[in-house]
């Protein structure tokens, strides 16, 4: 089904952000918001990331795209660097990678109306007429489900579900590659979410897109993806098909996160719920080797200073990596 060609590589991506203090404000440390992470994503995949409020998932996403510039590392899209791309170069590429953003009330501009907004995309890239243009934003609502007469509107004339998917309509309207879908249905109603995620699964399966599938919620990142990459304070602690991450997590961390999932069907045994001790510490300062050995239940004295590898670590679970020295069986 899928195809073994990457569409985005990550590498040892980094992405620091400077504490000024003292009277002439110098750098006196630094927020560790994405702390060399590595990913990849094939040609029409869907990879999930998932973490707790606060952990980087929004800022590597937006580190990808350099809404947020990243500190080191690369970002290869379709095999070129983002990062040492510039000027009109890199306007060309950002055709090929796109964002839905988490607030679809502020990611509109009031101002405008809707064929304004959807329109924009072909004229920044100088494509197509005047009358092609229409025409492509009469198509693009159709594509998710609005009226033709949406187009004359205000983004405020609309819900919160209508206006994302106006915001999913301007992230397709260049058939990019990569789409980054960044909490897309977090500040939506629960009766909202599934018709945006079959509608983000609906239009992947027509235009062959991948999408970076960054949400808190594992239950939706579950239903909607292929592979899932778990973080935790700037690092990916597990990754893997989303089948073996859901039934058979390596790390505690994944393993507290699925606890909380709720068990639709009252014949399953509910889970016994984790509840995880302690704060997360601050990324300006990080606990020394395991980052979650402070909350861990099953920490050891390795775990404190040596900072485990993700790698694989079982032979049983394929293509499945964790970082974690004692994996959960």
């Amino acid at each position: 089904m899928k195809m073994s060609q990457n569409v985005l590589e990550v590498e040892h991506l980094k992405t620091y952000f400077p504490i000024l203090g003292g009277l002439f404000q110098r750098t006196i440390g630094h927020v560790r918001a994405v702390d060399d992470i590595s990913l990849t994503i094939q040609k029409g995949e869907t990879l999930g990331l998932v973490g707790e409020s606060g952990c980087g998932k929004s800022t590597l996403g937006r580190s990808i795209i350099r809404l947020v510039e990243p500190s080191s590392g690369k970002v290869l899209l379709n095999g070129t660097n983002l990062l040492t791309t510039n000027g009109q170069e890199l306007r060309n590429k950002r055709k090929d990678v796109q964002m839905i953003f988490q607030d679809p009330y502020e990611s509109l501009n009031s101002r405008h109306t809707i064929g304004s907004i959807l329109a924009e995309p072909f004229v920044i890239h100088n494509l197509l007429s005047p009358k092609e243009r229409d025409d492509a934003v009469v198509e693009l609502l159709r594509r998710v489900g609005l009226p033709e007469n949406a187009r004359l509107k205000y983004p405020h004339e609309f819900s919160g579900g209508q206006r994302q998917r106006i915001g999913i309509a301007r992230a397709i309207a260049l058939r990019p590659n990569l789409v980054i879908c960044d909490e897309p249905i977090s500040a939506l109603d629960v009766s909202i979410q599934a018709q945006i995620m079959n509608l983000l699964i609906d239009i992947q399966n027509e235009m062959g897109m991948a999408y970076l599938f960054i949400a808190h919620d594992l239950a939706a990142v579950r239903h909607i993806s292929d592979r899932i990459a778990v973080m935790y304070l700037g690092v990916i602690v597990e990754e893997g098909p989303s089948e073996s991450i859901s039934s058979n997590p390596q790390h505690p961390y994944t393993q507290a996160l699925l606890s909380a999932v709720p068990v639709a069907d009252p014949q399953f045994k509910k889970r016994e719920r984790i509840v995880l001790k302690g704060d997360v510490p601050s990324p300006s300062n990080p606990p020394s080797g395991c980052r979650f050995h402070t909350r861990c239940p099953y920490v050891q004295d390795r775990c404190r200073v040596e900072s485990p590898e993700l790698k694989s670590r079982n032979e049983k679970i394929a293509n499945s990596k964790v970082a974690c020295h004692f994996p959960l069986k």
